[in-house]
């Protein structure tokens, strides 16, 4: 049996950044949800938390699981669900592109209270300028349809 530990942040939104999750009970409900899911699919789910448009989710890689697999199930059934059991009132989407960095050991609790603490940091800082910061400090390239610049959809 191998031993592994790859942590990885996800981040992703909802499409053109939508606040479909626009209340703290709304949200904790998809968050248990997803969570629910991936102990359905075998995937561990450290924290999630999120805001009005968007999640972060910290999880630990299996040695048989890809990241963008991982993503897929957990964004692309929780959207099912979400419009199935018609918890928002607008059909929901979740963006194609999404975040994804590896957090090293000596970082953990840091990005785990980050995570826990997403109502807090939303009270002074936009999901756009968060993704900005993002951009800039882990350099990623920008698509055209994820827009770098805070405020653009």
């Amino acid at each position: 049996m191998p031993f592994i530990k790859i942590y990885i942040h996800l981040v992703w939104s909802t499409k053109n950044r939508v606040p479909y999750l626009n209340s703290k009970t709304l949200r904790m409900k998809v968050w248990d949800h997803i969570r629910e899911n991936g102990k359905k699919k075998d995937i561990i789910i450290d924290h999630i938390s999120g805001h009005s448009d968007h999640c972060h989710c910290l999880i630990s890689l299996k040695e048989n699981q890809m990241v963008y697999k991982v993503v897929q199930l957990l964004k692309g059934e929780s959207s099912y669900w979400i419009n199935k059991e018609k918890i928002t009132k607008d059909k929901f989407e979740w963006q194609d592109e999404y975040f994804a960095v590896s957090v090293s050991e000596s970082k953990i609790n840091l990005v785990r209270r980050y995570i826990q603490n997403q109502e807090i940091h939303h009270q002074k800082k936009t999901f756009a300028e968060e993704y900005d910061e993002f951009i800039e400090k882990y350099g990623f390239q920008v698509f055209p349809d994820f827009p770098a610049k805070a405020g653009g959809n």
